[in-house]
């Protein structure tokens, strides 16, 4: 089984499909992580983001790996691990562009796609475009005025700072993110945590009910 969870910048993809996974007792893959690994990596060594024939040669020089686990995705470049580096303000710059790269997206397609089942799938287009089959799909949102205000609790920065940068984030996302047609579509903003994973709990264990 797979259950894919895409959605906008900052609306609480991760944090719903960990709490999804854990329920179902499979683990959650990050797909944003690979991007973000790539986009750190490519910064430290000063190469052109929008180069991808460098980013992809540095990033399998770096033997990057993503480690699916069900309270928390982990990210390795080799021996080094990146997982606590990944959520900054310049990475968040960044990753747009290296996302929005064909090659590096067929990479990471590639990472994911060779990853077995079960498990519960977040990002920009798992459900349209890595994981088309998957048995269950979901897309969240929420304004960006709300998603400001959540992430402003987790970083030291003013919610008009965070919010014109996710307005910006959408914009630069708009080809990779989208709901697929077979989509349940949830607005985060009225509910809680705990409320959107159940959402989606019910709707996956609908079917087997």
């Amino acid at each position: 089984m797979i259950v894919t969870i895409d959605g906008v910048a900052a609306s609480g993809k991760s944090s719903v499909a960990s709490g999804v996974a854990r329920a179902l007792g499979i683990p959650y893959v990050s797909s944003g992580l690979l991007y973000r690994a790539a986009t750190l990596l490519g910064l430290e060594a000063g190469l052109p983001l929008h180069q991808a024939a460098a980013l992809l040669a540095h990033l399998q020089g770096n033997s990057l790996r993503l480690e699916p686990r069900a309270e928390g995705n982990r990210v390795w470049a080799g021996e080094r691990e990146l997982t606590l580096e990944l959520h900054s303000s310049r990475v968040d710059a960044g990753v747009s562009a290296v996302a929005a790269l064909p090659e590096v997206r067929a990479w990471v397609d590639a990472q994911l796609r060779a990853l077995p089942e079960p498990f519960v799938a977040e990002g920009r287009d798992m459900g349209t475009t890595v994981f088309p089959h998957a048995e269950a799909k979901f897309y969240l949102t929420a304004s960006p005025r709300v998603r400001a205000e959540r992430r402003a609790k987790e970083r030291p920065e003013d919610v008009p700072v965070i919010e014109a940068a996710l307005t910006e984030r959408d914009r630069l996302d708009t080809v990779q993110s989208a709901p697929a047609p077979d989509a349940q579509v949830i607005d985060t903003g009225p509910l809680t945590l705990e409320g959107v994973i159940e959402e989606v709990l019910a709707s996956v264990r609908a079917p087997l009910a």
